[in-house]
């Protein structure tokens, strides 16, 4: 059996699926893959349910497309994967991006397959500073990003893990080489082209209007010194644009503490799906 689906545009999503049980479908942050969910695969595996990540497309092991890099395509590519495997009363859940690609999925295409939402460290409902989000981040943040990415790739991908992405650049904080050669594996595994794109649609795409048309239960969880998305403009404006939202805010954790607090993490969403 082949772990891939075709879309309508013709790009190849792969995916993993193991288990059996009600499904959990893990949607991935920038610019990694469905790897970085192997201490949630694993425990919602042992935990009796069925578990599926995918790779978004132009990363991982998914087509390295030029075209369709953006949140409207990567919604209907998880649309596709969910009724390809006819996946019902899921659990979706997102980190950073895949926290953008989740709302947008379930408010678009979703809603009667969806049973409950979480969104850990993710970046609706917007991240750039604009008038109508003030306290949003600085578009030439976002513009250095994409010239670290076209001047080398390879060493940009090097200093988000070591820096702020798991907080190992905080003092006293003990870098783990391995989870900082894993980022790095699974970034420079996409295409540069699709990174590039993906910036403008983690960092420009307003999801306001998507968090305010989901029904089901939602689980939003963001660090309180997270580097990557403040969650003051993310995590606590998202709880209040959706309909039936919990928020939990984590001293002290970093963007990637689903990686670095993840028997953590773990337990609380499995808390929320059983509640």
């Amino acid at each position: 059996m082949t772990n891939k689906i075709v879309t309508k545009d013709g790009v190849e999503i792969f995916y993993k699926d193991w288990g059996k049980g009600q499904p959990v479908v893990f949607s991935h942050g920038w610019p990694l893959s469905s790897d970085d969910w192997d201490a949630q695969m694993l425990f919602f595996l042992d935990h009796g349910y069925r578990v599926i990540a995918h790779d978004r497309r132009g990363h991982g092991r998914s087509t390295q497309t030029d075209t369709g890099n953006d949140m409207e395509h990567y919604a209907a590519d998880l649309a596709a994967l969910t009724e390809a495997l006819d996946l019902r009363d899921a659990i979706h859940i997102g980190h950073s991006t895949g926290g953008g690609e989740v709302a947008a999925y379930v408010a678009r295409h979703g809603q009667k397959r969806t049973a409950k939402i979480v969104l850990i460290g993710a970046v609706p409902p917007i991240m750039v500073k604009n008038a109508n989000n003030p306290g949003g981040t600085p578009i030439e943040v976002f513009d250095d990003f994409r010239k670290q990415l076209v001047a080398n790739r390879a060493q940009f991908f090097l200093d988000i893990p070591t820096g702020p992405f798991y907080g190992f650049n905080r003092p006293g904080a003990k870098l783990s080489e391995g989870i900082v050669r894993n980022w790095w594996r699974q970034g420079m595994m996409g295409g540069t082209k699709a990174h590039y794109d993906c910036i403008k649609a983690f960092s420009e795409t307003d999801f306001t209007e998507d968090l305010k048309k989901i029904e089901q239960p939602a689980l939003v969880l963001h660090g309180d010194d997270d580097q990557v998305v403040p969650y003051q403009d993310a995590g606590v404006l998202s709880a209040k644009l959706l309909k039936n939202a919990t928020l939990k805010i984590y001293p002290g954790f970093p963007h990637g503490m689903a990686t670095t607090h993840a028997d953590v993490i773990n337990n609380d969403i499995l808390a929320f799906i059983k509640g």
